[in-house]
Parts: structure tokens; sequence; C-alpha cells
């Protein structure tokens, strides 16, 4: 039997939080859901929750996507869980900040669902192979 794969979902509109976590849930996705990066980060460094990837928005109240990037990067512990930054924001110098800070892909809302499974498909893959 095959386990779910872990995602956690990190975006402050309710709708668009909403949107992926049911896309992701409806593939075959385990999904939590939270609404900031602060909210993320707690459960990610004081609770020890780890997921097999994260699904972040950019643009948040303090912390915003990118700084929650450059705090997952420091630990130890969360270092290699795959980041994939999700935002409204499309310039090159957003998605240039993004990889910059952590992330290892980046995709602009709105999105394709077909898209956004392909690149989550594609970042778990590479984090199976490198924990072999």
């Amino acid at each position: 039997m095959d386990v779910k794969k872990l995602v956690l979902v990190v975006e402050d509109s309710p709708t668009q939080r909403e949107a992926i976590a049911s896309l992701l849930r409806s593939h075959g996705f385990e999904v939590i859901s939270t609404s900031s990066g602060g909210e993320a980060l707690q459960y990610l460094h004081e609770f020890y929750f780890t997921p097999d990837l994260i699904v972040l928005d950019v643009v948040m109240p303090y912390p915003n996507g990118y700084e929650v990037c450059r705090r997952v990067r420091q630990h130890k512990r969360t270092q290699a869980i795959p980041i994939l930054l999700c935002s409204s924001q499309c310039s090159e110098s957003s998605r240039y900040w993004g990889l910059k800070n952590g992330a290892n892909a980046y995709v602009s809302k709105p999105f394709y669902p077909e898209e956004f499974l392909t690149v989550v498909r594609k970042l778990l893959a590479i984090e199976h192979l490198v924990q072999q």
C-alpha cells in the first residue's frame, strides 16, 4: 500500500488555500494548511512536523514566503523539504528571489491544475531519489 504524501499548504487567502488543498486532496495527497508563515514555522520547528512538501505563498504578512524559505533552510531537520512557491507575482525577479531564498520551484497564480500537479510530483520524485 502506498503511503500518502503529506503537503503543508501555507496561504493567507482562504479561497486560494482551500482551492490548492482541494486540488491536492483530490489527487491523493494528505494536506495540512495554515494561513500564515508564522503558523507554518511553528508547526515545523516547535511541533517537529515534517511534511513531504511545502507549498508556500510569497505575499503574506510577516514572515512572507521568502523569509519562511530562509528559515526552513536554516534548520537541519527541515532544510531538505522541497518548497514550491506559488504566487501571483509572476515577474522574473520574483522567481529569481524565490529560488535564491531556497525554493525548489516557483509557479505563478493563476495556474493550470495539471501544471501545478506536475511540479508537485516532480519535487516529490526528486525528494524520493535524494532519500535513497
